[in-house]
């Protein structure tokens, strides 16, 4: 079985391009990757793909009501955007002299990891 190596990680800035949180009134969707699941090959965004719960007061919950809370979006669905052009991009790979890998934009060559 293959390792499953995202181009993705937490705390990256990305932008969905497909699925029902594509776009909200003509604008996409951009948002920050809380978590990331490798195994199902799946993200979490900030304010994407919200899902909303009502769960009752107890000791756990001390409000009872509706919960939102984001969840996954399949990684085919987004796109990472890059923080030096700000345009959506796929992701390349380079080793740097030192012998550390990083990722690469492919629209503007700029190291993605600093």
């Amino acid at each position: 079985m293959p390792k499953n190596k995202l181009n993705i990680r937490t705390g990256d800035q990305v932008i969905v391009v497909a699925g029902k949180d594509k776009s909200y009134r003509g604008n996409p969707r951009r948002g920050r990757v809380i978590g990331v699941l490798p195994k199902e090959r799946r993200v979490i965004v900030d304010g994407v793909n919200v899902l909303k719960r009502a769960v009752r007061q107890s000791q756990k919950v001390r409000q009872g009501g509706i919960i939102e809370s984001p969840g996954p979006v399949d990684l085919s669905n987004v796109m990472l955007v890059c923080p030096a052009c700000d345009k959506p991009t796929r992701v390349g790979h380079r080793t740097r002299e030192d012998g550390t890998k990083v990722r690469v934009c492919k629209k503007c060559h700029t190291d993605i990891d600093e």
